[in-house]
């Protein structure tokens, strides 16, 4: 498999979780797309993705953007499309921003999709950090809680995705750092597309830049077992340390949102 699709459909495996948390949502393939439905009135949780290349000579962008518009047009006014460039011909690319457009979604972020056969030692000695999964009122309250800090999601909503007991059954598996008894970082993970794919890395303003996250990263996949090779989507912030860790780039995502 094509390393950029190894991270695509990994991306999508996650991406599952979203339309499964809340138990008000649906996962709905489709021709062209898949489409996670929260059941909640905030875009970033209803999310729309393509199962197929999009090109020019097969009805392209605007095919696919008009079958997930009229799907969620039945349930919100609120969604994102996260856009592999790779899916994409060179034709269908240069016109997508304003494709995008004419359905209404704006350009939000561009994270680039990297892989890691494996990850290299660290660079500097790490703090000592507790890594427990989420399997309990007090770290899926946790979890949700520094998502809401980190990200920006309001709390009523991260906790509608983070909080429910069933929300933690599947693919999804979430882990929090614990320092001296508080909750300090976050990640998740999931297995998918025969890797393991990280999301949702964050630490809180008071312990960042000390190793926390890089410390929490490396406990949770000690404990998920597995070797490699591990995909991530990054932010701007971590993308020097996933390279450090041995990640690279091998493709370009743009998220949409709707306006």
């Amino acid at each position: 498999m094509r390393e950029f699709l190894t991270v695509e459909e990994n991306l999508r495996c996650a991406m599952r979780f979203f339309g499964e948390a809340t138990g008000k949502g649906e996962v709905c393939a489709m021709d062209r797309t898949v489409a996670m439905y929260s059941g909640l009135e905030y875009g970033v949780f209803n999310i729309a993705l393509l199962t197929r290349p999009a090109t020019h000579g097969d009805g392209g962008l605007d095919a696919a953007l008009s079958e997930a518009a009229r799907y969620f047009k039945q349930r919100t006014k609120r969604w994102s499309l996260w856009l592999c460039e790779d899916l994409l011909d060179a034709a269908t690319r240069r016109k997508a921003r304003q494709v995008s457009h004419d359905f209404g979604l704006r350009p939000i972020s561009y994270p680039p999709g990297m892989i890691a056969a494996h990850l290299l030692p660290a660079v500097r000695p790490l703090p000592d950090i507790e890594c427990r999964p989420v399997r309990d009122v007090k770290t899926r309250c946790a979890f949700a809680e520094i998502t809401s800090m980190c990200f920006e999601i309001p709390p009523g909503i991260a906790n509608a995705v983070y909080g429910p007991e069933g929300a933690w059954n599947g693919a999804y598996k979430g882990f929090v750092g614990m320092v001296d008894g508080r909750a300090v970082a976050i990640a998740a993970m999931v297995e998918g597309a025969g890797a393991l794919g990280i999301y949702s890395l964050a630490t809180v303003p008071a312990h960042r830049h000390q190793g926390y996250g890089e410390a929490l990263l490396r406990a949770a996949v000690e404990e998920s077992g597995r070797e490699g090779p591990f995909i991530l989507q990054s932010t701007e912030a971590g993308h020097s340390l996933y390279k450090r860790m041995g990640f690279r780039d091998v493709t370009k995502f743009t998220v949409y949102l709707t306006r």
